[in-house]
């Protein structure tokens, strides 16, 4: 059984997926969409950022949909 190295990136993004679900359970949500501080939280604000930051290895760039 081999155990997964993280870099910089993904153990940053862990942490943040971590206090973002505990927030969630904190306001009795399975989602921020459910959530009346959806538009105006810095915490979700702060999982997006670490999300394009694991995708890009904090280089930055323009991620389209």
């Amino acid at each position: 059984m081999s155990e997964e190295v993280l870099d910089e990136w993904q153990i940053t993004l862990k942490q943040k997926k971590t206090q973002l679900e505990t927030c969630q359970k904190e306001h009795h949500v399975d989602s921020c969409m459910k959530c009346e501080k959806l538009l105006d939280c810095a915490l979700r604000d702060a999982y997006i950022k670490a999300v394009y930051d694991s995708m890009s290895k904090g280089k930055g760039g323009g991620f389209e949909f």
